[in-house]
C-alpha cells in the first residue's frame, strides 16, 4: 500500500481553532486541519509553513508537537504530523478550500471531519483553552 507523509497545523486565536472545509478531490466538502504534503528534504515546520502559504496565502508560526496520527485510507496509509500554529502575517485566501470557520471547545465536535482528523479533533479540543 503507498503510503503519505504530510503536515497539518491547528492554527489558534482567542481560544478557537481554524477548521478548513476541501473543495477539491475524493475527500471533496470533508473539514480538516489545514497542510499537505511534506517535501523530500523539508522539514516538518517547514513543509507546514510552506503549504499554508500556498494554499492560504497566511504566514504562520508553527509552535508544538500535537501529535502524529497514521491512518489506513482505501487506496493509502496517511501518516500525518500535527501541530499547534498561529497567524503571522496574513488574510486566510481560500485557494484549495470552500470555507474556514473558526471553532471553540463545544463547536469542534460538529463538523463532519475527515477520517484521519477525528483523533486529533478531541486531542485538540482538550488543549484549546491552553491555547487560547
Amino acid at each position: 500500500m503507498k503510503s503519505i507523509e504530510v503536515v497539518a497545523a491547528a492554527i489558534y486565536k482567542d481560544g478557537k481553532v481554524l477548521a478548513a472545509q476541501r473543495g477539491y478531490g475524493e475527500f471533496k466538502g470533508g473539514w480538516e486541519f489545514p497542510g499537505g504534503k511534506v517535501e523530500p528534504g523539508e522539514s516538518l515546520e517547514e513543509a507546514i509553513v510552506r503549504e499554508i502559504q500556498e494554499e492560504m496565502e497566511t504566514m504562520i508560526e508553527v509552535g508544538e508537537k500535537i501529535g502524529i496520527v497514521e491512518y489506513d485510507y482505501p487506496n493509502f496509509h496517511l501518516k500525518m504530523h500535527c501541530f499547534w500554529a498561529k497567524v503571522k502575517e496574513g488574510e486566510f485566501k481560500l485557494l484549495e478550500h470552500d470555507e474556514v470557520m473558526w471553532l471553540d471547545k463545544k463547536s469542534i465536535q460538529t463538523l463532519q471531519w475527515l477520517p484521519a482528523d477525528v483523533e486529533l479533533v478531541e486531542k485538540v479540543a482538550k488543549r484549546l483553552d491552553y491555547h487560547s
